[in-house]
């Protein structure tokens, strides 16, 4: 008889696997459950990208899973219920608690109508869960009522033996008045099973005030990891006490009169600020830096000119601290954006690459008493309490925790490359070489330096090394060469203070150019150890315009670009309201979506973003568990489990059977 043999190092692992599995029949047991497992249709996954701040738009896809459960409910009783009764039927499910009231007033019979509703639900319900084993499902029931939907699910009504019972179970729901909750409670079942993991592909910050819900919604979501984009790192990099990163997050929420993120998310006190802008500005105009998008602020005159001053103190103090950085890390190589040295304040022009231009404002009183980039000693005292207010931020500390724990700068995953930005590249094609201490960096390598240098600028104890993360953070908010930027450079003081459109000219890198090509996307797939004849980049940061012509499937559909234009300030340039991209056990699904009024309009009217579905990729042969990331690491499981399971049977480890 062959008797199996290990190493010392394998026994240690086995006997801790044993702590965990103390007998031949829980390895066993587990060994059956995950083999199960294995043979599950793949689960759904939801990409959503670049929603900055449109917390109810956001709010709408997420609990719609961008059309997924309409499509599931058409499915299934398309020749049942009319058009508008599945639409209503959809809506209950997106906002059962805001719409139960209003349907109820118009039935006649609420018990009839709860039978039905509830009978409905449960039926969806089964069928959106069918991809899960039932213990994944307990973990997903609201914990009051798991054991009637356990019931209810698992239940055939139809079996003659358990009619009776069924039955009695929704009677006596309805009769001691539990069923708008079991209604609501199964409705939230519903959208949590629709997806399986969501995929935010950057920039949930700026823009429109909902940043700071939506990160609560993610917080509480099942399951969720984000790609950073510039627009996350700059509010990560302000929240770990980066001056720049503070002075860039406080100056763009002025410019489009969006406080409600900083002032009611995060408690975030202006007031030190506004002290100094009227202090120092209080004769100035500030005509320039008055508030954009007003139609959709309710400021008086006095508050207009007050945020129209301390917008221009902070861009002056931001431009300040960028310069220090710039000096600070010559290895950027962003010299040329070295200007405050340029200004002319005595005959209000600056000199560009040997060009003088006229200045539009040329108040510059804190530029005057010190060196171009030192901040005056008022401005200073400012920004160390500003400094102080981001980091003693107790929301805003939890969120940029959740960042880090369930963020990174690109993600591999079930076979795809998932980033915000793009992989920067020289104007020939090939990718650009970072630089650094004499050492080069490959694609991926100085993607995971960068994801290394922001998880060191928030955490790091050492002075020096959270420096250079706070550093990097910032770079990767405004760099020529950040893969989260991607453009040659960020024209704060041109469009601020320069007439001449020439220089806000802000050059997209080579990327943008070459990502249409199969050979460019092949040629990045390759870098991270993907399978080009296969795998797919999913991608964000740069609208689509939809109005123009352009497509968001790039290199024959290798590259997905997913921004659309969630955010209604690019909504003019787009014509749509956004991409969401949907990867089932089918294939992928790209949605486009209308503009979202608001919530109130979608239950009073039932009005929905009308999403339209366009098939991507079909697969013939669906794919399953064992097809996926999930499926690799339970194989591995598995082949672990069976090797402690040779262990016991040969003698090499003893049961523990008191212990199960």
């Amino acid at each position: 008889m062959n008797f199996p043999s290990f190493s010392n190092q394998n026994l240690a692992y086995l006997r801790l696997l044993a702590k965990q599995y103390p007998s031949i029949r829980a390895a066993s047991s587990e060994i059956i459950d995950l083999s199960a497992n294995l043979q599950l249709p793949k689960g759904t996954e939801h990409f959503l990208s670049d929603i900055h701040g449109e917390y109810e738009a956001f709010s709408h896809v997420l609990r719609s899973g961008s059309g997924s459960i309409k499509r599931k409910i058409d499915e299934l009783f398309g020749a049942e219920l009319s058009e508008l009764e599945r639409q209503s039927f959809a809506t209950l499910i997106y906002y059962p608690r805001q719409k139960l009231s209003l349907l109820l007033k118009n039935v006649a019979e609420p018990a009839a109508w709860f039978r039905k509703t509830l009978f409905n639900l449960i039926r969806l319900c089964r069928v959106v869960s069918s991809k899960y084993s039932r213990a994944s499902l307990h973990l997903a029931y609201p914990p009051d009522f798991a054991n009637i939907i356990d019931e209810l699910l698992n239940e055939q009504e139809s079996i003659q033996n358990k009619s009776e019972y069924y039955n009695s179970i929704l009677t006596t729901i309805i009769s001691i008045g539990s069923a708008e909750a079991v209604i609501i409670a199964l409705s939230e079942l519903i959208q949590r099973l629709g997806i399986a993991h969501l995929h935010i592909i950057g920039d949930i910050y700026d823009r429109r005030p909902g940043a700071h819900r939506i990160m609560d919604d993610l917080l509480r979501y099942h399951a969720v990891d984000v790609q950073w984009g510039n627009h996350d790192i700059v509010w990560m990099g302000a929240a770990a006490g980066s001056a720049a990163c503070i002075a860039n997050v406080i100056r763009i929420s002025l410019r489009y009169g969006n406080l409600e993120t900083l002032e009611r998310g995060y408690a975030l006190s202006l007031l030190p600020l506004a002290s100094f802008a009227m202090q120092v500005y209080g004769d100035d105009p500030c005509e320039l830096f008055r508030i954009k998008m007003l139609g959709e602020n309710d400021y008086t005159e006095s508050e207009m000119m007050l945020l129209a001053r301390m917008h221009k103190a902070i861009a002056i103090i931001q431009l300040k601290l960028e310069e220090q950085i710039i000096r600070r890390r010559p290895e950027y190589q962003m010299q040329d954006r070295l200007l405050l040295d340029q200004v002319s304040p005595e005959r209000d022009t600056i000199c560009l690459n040997g060009q003088v231009y006229p200045l539009l404002d040329g108040h510059f009183p804190t530029l005057q008493c010190v060196a171009a980039c030192d901040l005056t000693e008022e401005e200073k005292i400012v920004v160390e309490k500003l400094r102080l207010s981001f980091i003693n931020s107790e929301s805003l500390q939890k969120h940029v925790r959740f960042l880090l724990s369930h963020g990174s700068m690109y993600l591999v995953y079930n076979g795809n490359l998932l980033y915000h930005g793009c992989v920067p590249m020289n104007p020939d094609g090939t990718f650009f070489i970072y630089r650094e201490n004499g050492r080069e960096y490959s694609v991926r390598e100085n993607m995971d330096r960068f994801d290394q240098l922001v998880r060191q600028g928030c955490l790091a104890s050492d002075p020096a090394q959270r420096q250079l993360g706070l550093d990097a953070m910032w770079y990767l908010w405004s760099g020529a060469q950040s893969p989260l930027f991607g453009k040659s450079k960020m024209a704060t003081f041109e469009r601020y203070f320069i007439a001449d459109p020439a220089t806000h000219r802000e050059d997209k890198n080579a990327y943008y150019e070459y990502r249409d090509l199969d050979e460019t996307v092949s040629r990045i797939l390759v870098a991270y150890g993907l399978d080009p004849s296969h795998a797919h980049i999913i991608n964000g940061h740069v609208p689509v315009r939809v109005k123009k012509g352009e497509s968001p499937l790039k290199a024959g559909g290798k590259l997905l670009v997913i921004d659309g234009g969630f955010s209604k300030a690019y909504q003019p340039e787009t014509g749509i309201a956004g991409y969401t991209l949907i990867y089932n056990s089918f294939g992928f699904l790209l949605v486009s979506h209308k503009p979202f009024e608001s919530t109130q309009k979608v239950v009073d009217e039932e009005l929905d973003s009308h999403p339209q579905n366009h098939i991507l990729e079909q697969n013939t042969v669906r794919i399953m568990v064992k097809d996926t990331d999930q499926g690799k690491r339970m194989q591995q499981q598995i082949d672990e489990l069976k090797a402690l399971l040779a262990a016991y049977r040969s003698g090499w480890i003893q049961e523990t059977l008191g212990e199960e």
